[in-house]
């Protein structure tokens, strides 16, 4: 299944290489990519993830490390919705009008 990611995932992931690479500039693009890899991984097994319909409608939670990967399955595609550190205060409010 083709992975997309939505507008707010991938300045998620900007964010996180921006504060990573503040200490170490070549693990911050490291861990990035697998970041990036494991979200495309979802892409072949999607119900991998634990459901989070408590806070969106059809969403799921797979995490990597410290960091929460939330989307969703769409007819034609995985649609990446955030990636957020595990400590973050999340609410549904992180995945309104998505």
């Amino acid at each position: 299944m083709k992975v997309r990611f939505a507008p707010a995932a991938q300045a998620d992931l900007i964010e996180i290489a921006a504060y990573i690479a503040q200490d170490d500039p070549t693990r911050a693009l490291s861990f990035v990519d697998e970041l990036e890899a494991r979200c495309f991984k979802l892409g072949q097994h999607p119900s991998l993830g634990t459901r989070r319909d408590d806070l969106a409608s059809g969403l799921r939670m797979l995490p990597h490390g410290r960091y929460l990967v939330f989307y969703r399955q769409q007819p034609d595609a995985l649609r990446i919705e955030r990636v957020m550190h595990s400590e973050r205060d999340i609410d549904g409010e992180h995945f309104e009008d998505r």
